[in-house]
């Protein structure tokens, strides 16, 4: 689906392309110094395979349903960054989040859910691993 994004990059990304050549083929000889034209063409496609990752990468991030406000973290889980002892942080929906744990110390690396809120933070519980068949 072509949108209105993607052409703006398009366009873009051949315009710096032709600034990029311009530079090395006009601008670069006046200073004395000559380029291969094989150089010429690495760059531009590394100028190119820039453009795609960024671009991709835009849209993934524009894609994803922000975070209204604390209220609606409730019910979400995440992994332990620092150790909550009881306090300490820890990562929701790809954001590091202030946190405090509900009971006992949690050791990084552990999956949480978050249960509450307590101003700024958020109040989480140790998940309970999986039953053993």
């Amino acid at each position: 689906m072509i949108t209105g994004r993607l052409i703006i990059a398009i366009v873009t990304t051949l315009i710096e392309e032709a600034a990029l050549a311009a530079v090395v083929l006009w601008c670069l000889p006046h200073v004395g110094i000559n380029l291969h034209v094989g150089v010429l063409i690495a760059l531009m496609v590394a100028l190119a395979a820039y453009a795609i990752t960024t671009y991709r990468l835009g849209s993934r991030a524009l894609m994803r349903k922000p975070v209204v406000g604390l209220p609606d973290m409730v019910g979400s889980r995440g992994r332990v960054v620092s150790d909550l002892a009881p306090e300490g942080v820890v990562r929701i929906k790809g954001e590091l989040w202030d946190s405090k744990a509900d009971g006992r110390r949690i050791n990084a690396g552990v999956w949480v859910t978050v249960v509450g809120q307590e101003g700024l933070k958020l109040i989480v519980r140790r998940e309970k691993p999986p039953a053993k068949p």
